[in-house]
């Protein structure tokens, strides 16, 4: 092995199957691959390809995957190939998994979540089905007998006719809906749900066989506590850190905390939100600051405040409330196109409210909850297209 061994690669581009067999290449090669999204603005790809270079070789690291930074910076979450490979058995056993199955991904390749499974088939040698574009199809997961994914995803793939052999769905990202689960499961399709992160991987999980109790309990191997309603857990599974602008991992000795706020009744756990106010949409785990920084950075925007607005589909939709310079009426469009070049898509916001001057407290700072309250209440109004 050569001393560079550890290098971290981007990848982008191509058919996703072919891109995933460059990842495992990259992989046997003793490096660490680093998928990008398609979607992703060329000065957003080109900051994380520049990233990657500086950091220069990671000895003993794996896999590697993004997240946004301030200002859009990405920060680059490390992790060794067995903080994943030991939770691979637990996984399998849950799912029921062997070497005749196939799993079907519905988010791209770059996210986390469709990276382990990626790992996870290549170690197992059972089929794997990607979305040819950015949304998996019905007819693209004709064969799949495993499921892993979003609940909206999840969601889409029964609304578009369920595959005639799945029989089992690994569904995190975003809270899953009673009402989903009881839907899969008429249909013979088992839920298992799971609360993970990018940088803590699996955490706690529910696999829906004690309707009389459910809800999460720890995944197999790792410890939960709370401290001043923060969850804190000690696994096998954790990421060995970040790169760039440090992230959501915090770590205290053995234990580590991404900042989730949480209630412990007994083995079960319920989680409370972000002590941050981070915002969970679809796969993805968006800062608020992040995205107000790279607002900031607009020439028609004097501040901004974001926070996330429930949806049924993906958890949160990010929101964010404009203040404008005086004398400026940026669009909808123009907003998008602006945040385009400086964040990735899944920071983009998917509502947008503007004013004249946002609500402040005697301190200066943005009145965040006055606002958030505004705006549920249909007190704020929405961009102009």
């Amino acid at each position: 092995m050569t001393t560079d061994a550890g290098r971290i690669v981007p990848l982008r581009g191509g058919a996703p199957a072919e891109l995933v067999r460059r990842a495992l290449e990259v992989r046997a090669a003793g490096d660490v691959p680093l998928l990008g999204d398609d979607r992703w603005s060329e000065p957003y790809w080109r900051a994380v390809c520049d990233r990657a270079a500086v950091a220069g070789p990671q000895p003993g690291q794996a896999w590697a995957t993004t997240t946004s930074g301030t200002t859009g910076a990405p920060r680059i979450v490390l992790r060794t190939a067995d903080s994943w490979a030991s939770s691979f058995a637990p996984v399998a056993q849950l799912l029921g998994a062997g070497r005749d199955d196939v799993l079907a991904l519905a988010s791209p390749s770059a996210s986390s979540l469709s990276l382990f499974s990626i790992a996870h088939a290549a170690a197992a040698g059972f089929g794997l089905i990607l979305p040819s574009r950015h949304i998996l199809t019905a007819g693209e997961a004709q064969d799949a007998t495993l499921f892993h994914g979003t609940p909206s995803g999840l969601r889409r793939l029964l609304d578009d006719g369920r595959p005639p052999r799945l029989r089992a769905a690994l569904v995190g990202g975003a809270s899953l809906d009673p009402a989903l689960r009881e839907r899969a499961t008429a249909l013979g399709v088992r839920v298992v749900s799971y609360y993970g992160a990018a940088e803590l991987s699996f955490v706690a999980v529910d696999d829906g066989t004690d309707p009389e109790q459910p809800g999460l309990r720890a995944f197999p191997g790792v410890e939960l506590e709370v401290r001043d309603e923060v969850l804190w857990i000690r696994s096998p599974y954790l990421a060995s850190g970040t790169l760039g602008e440090p992230g959501a991992l915090h770590r205290d000795g053995d234990w580590a905390t991404v900042g989730d706020r949480a209630r412990l009744d007994g083995a079960r756990l319920s989680l409370l939100g972000r002590r941050d106010d981070a915002i969970l949409t679809a796969a993805a785990t968006v800062i608020p600051s992040d995205v107000e920084e790279a607002l900031r950075l607009v020439d028609d925007i004097a501040d901004a405040v974001v926070f996330g607005l429930p949806n049924e589909g993906v958890g949160e939709l990010v929101t964010a409330v404009v203040e404008a310079r005086p004398g400026a009426r940026p669009t909808r469009a123009e907003l998008r196109a602006a945040v385009t070049r400086l964040l990735p898509p899944s920071h983009h916001p998917r509502r947008w409210f503007i004013v004249d001057e946002l609500p402040r407290t005697t301190t200066g700072k943005a009145a965040r909850a006055a606002l958030i309250e505004r705006v549920r209440a249909g007190e704020v109004a929405t961009l102009a297209p």
